[in-house]
């Protein structure tokens, strides 16, 4: 939910190009069917918080939920890019952007820019040409894998079937680089994150991960896969979530039986497809009779520190996963709270141009790379 903060926000934080990899605010927008611009209960990203929070350009989730895999993903996800293309033509400070110099225009002009990243490669349907119109509509980036191993990649939440990637899949990754299309290697198993290395010849992007050595969650980076993303000149954009933030969450939740599935499990058939604006409701549910603990804006910090230190400064960027996760840290509960952010990584020892990297810096580089191919 978001609500009025009182914030001091730094002045590197108001000079910054604040790009945030991952937001799921397009999937809460459908299932509740309101705008960006609407009070919503909910709501750890709407269109206040954003301006408040004094975000650039959002990376709005077109994700795919794994029921729909084998079964109308491709569809699902041109129906949350209608969402996010109807959100930006809707408000006059803000405005639909598909490359570095939008980003920087932006900024320039004071708005605020929604950018594509479509979840789940399972969206593309085994077809390059479904990834290709994906591209065609606006999609920068597509995360190769949700929490299920698709047809050509292993994911980090499910069991692998691939040893990483296929022959296709490399294709894939060699495709998107062709375009001129981040390769997102959140969710990925780490076999999979080994072979897209392997296979890209552009830099890759997590745009929303965290550091498995402080937090044992798998969706997590190992310290091994953060040195390789450097040699890569790719960057992790640190994940917001409470259970990929604090060991304490994720013992929990790893514990415990995992996100309650239907019978249409995403692997075919003819169950009744599932009811999309009620599923997050079930998780929630689920999430909260957990008893979680709540992880902290110093923890967020930990993380942006560490991979800091062994990625190094221009590999870190933030990638909150707003509106798409039950739990987030106490004085970062939404957007506005960004800010405060700022000022704890800069009350540790970080410099201004080393936040100005953080923050989004970091992330054009590799943005612009992508796009030179």
């Amino acid at each position: 939910m978001t609500t009025s903060h009182t914030i001091e926000v730094p002045d590197v934080h108001r000079r910054a190009i604040i790009v945030d990899g991952h937001c799921d605010t397009p999937y809460r927008l459908f299932r509740h069917n309101v705008h960006l611009g609407d009070h919503d209960t909910e709501a750890q990203a709407d269109l206040k918080s954003l301006r408040d929070g004094g975000v650039t350009a959002s990376f709005f989730a077109a994700y795919v939920p794994p029921a729909y895999a084998n079964r109308g993903a491709a569809a699902f996800a041109h129906k949350l890019i209608d969402v996010i293309l109807d959100e930006a033509n809707r408000y006059d400070d803000v405005t639909f952007c598909v490359d570095s110099e939008g980003i920087r225009a932006a900024k320039r002009d004071g708005k605020l820019a929604l950018m594509i990243g479509v979840e789940g490669g399972h969206a593309i349907e085994d077809s390059l040409d479904r990834l290709r119109e994906l591209y065609a509509r606006g999609a920068r980036y597509m995360t190769l894998t949700h929490v299920n191993t698709n047809n050509w990649c292993d994911s980090s939440g499910d069991a692998p079937r691939h040893g990483g990637l296929t022959d296709f899949g490399r294709t894939v990754v060699r495709t998107m680089n062709d375009l001129g299309m981040i390769v997102d290697i959140s969710h990925v198993s780490d076999d999979a994150y080994n072979a897209v290395i392997e296979t890209t010849r552009v830099p890759v992007v997590a745009t929303h991960s965290s550091c498995r050595a402080l937090c044992r969650h798998p969706r997590n980076m190992t310290d091994a896969m953060l040195r390789d993303l450097a040699k890569n000149g790719g960057v992790c954009m640190i994940n917001f979530f409470s259970a990929f933030l604090s060991d304490g969450v994720a013992e929990v939740i790893m514990k415990a039986q995992k996100r309650p599935k239907k019978p249409a499990s995403g692997l075919g058939g003819t169950e009744e497809m599932p009811d999309d604006r009620t599923d997050w409701d079930e998780f929630l549910k689920w999430f909260n009779s957990l008893g979680c603990p709540t992880a902290t804006i110093d923890d967020a910090a930990d993380h942006v520190i560490h991979a800091a230190t062994v990625a190094g400064i221009d590999h870190v960027g933030i990638g909150s996963d707003f509106d798409g996760v039950p739990a987030l840290p106490r004085d970062l509960t939404d957007a506005s709270m960004l800010p405060r952010l700022t000022a704890r990584l800069l009350e540790r020892g970080m410099s201004e141009a080393d936040v100005l990297k953080i923050l989004g810096g970091n992330f054009m580089r590799v943005f612009e790379a992508v796009e030179a191919r």
